[in-house]
């Protein structure tokens, strides 16, 4: 599931490098066709997670279900129906994309939705390995409008560090955990190779660019303001933005080798991910297709 999104498309590919048969799932089928090989070893079904036999019946002779939604306040009822179904038609096991800080008391909304979802998992007995990655490198490419009309970020993390992680490198851990018996039913924490802080990341990205990118570092009253009015975010992601920022103060974010670990190389670094994309920072380019509203 989820397999239109920047992880699910990422993983999609990957499984087809490694000539591994996958069903993808949509509420438009015909238009996942069109964005994929025809000689990929991929069947596209149509489901929506709203309703509960469309999953039954995609799901129906699967041996595995990699699971992602996009953040929503609808989420964890869709997931919930996901899990539902999953455990009525025998799926054996569940990589589930999840996040950091997941527990019922967590500062952050989301993060508790996941700890539902995942206790929900547990409930039905449902093998599953659990994925947590930290921000997208792909969310950065939010801030390509600020930048190339003002060059600027907003933020409210002050001095503190976040852990980035290219969802390519979740797509080809999910793709190893999928494919390797001996891998499943862990949890595996997803980062980059180091952890930069708001000051670190613009001046990065200001000397790829070659012109100095200031950070405006924000009360989280202002910062959560700025989303909705200049942004134009809808109230419940920018709570969560705000949520995970002020987290990441709070609790200082280092940099894991899970990706090392289990891919046997190093995790893409922030600086070769923005290299590539450094054309969405400049005036007049276009935001990236699809990259809002979405994780991490």
């Amino acid at each position: 599931m989820g397999a239109t999104g920047a992880t699910g498309s990422a993983l999609l590919h990957r499984l087809t490098e490694l000539g591994v048969p996958a069903r993808a799932l949509s509420r438009d089928p015909d238009r996942l066709r069109a964005r994929l090989d025809p000689a990929a070893p991929v069947e596209v079904r149509a489901a929506d997670a709203a309703d509960p036999a469309s999953l039954r019946a995609a799901f129906e002779g699967a041996d595995q279900l990699f699971l992602t939604m996009a953040n929503s306040p609808f989420q964890v009822e869709l997931e919930i129906r996901a899990v539902e179904a999953a455990a009525a038609s025998g799926i054996g096991h569940v990589v589930k994309l999840s996040a950091p800080a997941v527990g019922p008391d967590s500062p952050v909304a989301v993060s508790r939705g996941h700890h539902a979802i995942e206790e929900r998992l547990r409930a039905h007995g449902l093998a599953h390995t659990l994925l947590r990655p930290y921000a997208f490198m792909q969310k950065l490419l939010l801030l390509a409008p600020g930048i190339a009309a003002r060059d600027v970020v907003h933020g409210t993390l002050g001095d503190a560090a976040r852990n980035y992680v290219d969802c390519r490198d979740i797509a080809d851990v999910a793709a190893a955990v999928l494919t390797r018996p001996e891998l499943a039913g862990r949890i595996y924490p997803l980062t980059g190779d180091r952890a930069y802080n708001h000051p670190q990341l613009v001046h990065l990205l200001g000397s790829l660019l070659e012109r100095r990118i200031h950070y405006a570092d924000l009360p989280a009253d202002a910062f959560r303001r700025h989303l909705v009015e200049q942004a134009r975010m809808p109230g419940w992601l920018a709570d969560h933005v705000v949520e995970i920022q002020r987290l990441a103060a709070a609790r200082p974010e280092r940099p894991d080798d899970t990706v090392a670990r289990v891919l046997g190389r190093p995790p893409r670094s922030l600086e070769a991910f923005l290299r590539e994309h450094l054309g969405h920072f400049h005036e007049g380019s276009p935001r990236e297709p699809g990259a809002a509203p979405a994780r991490g």
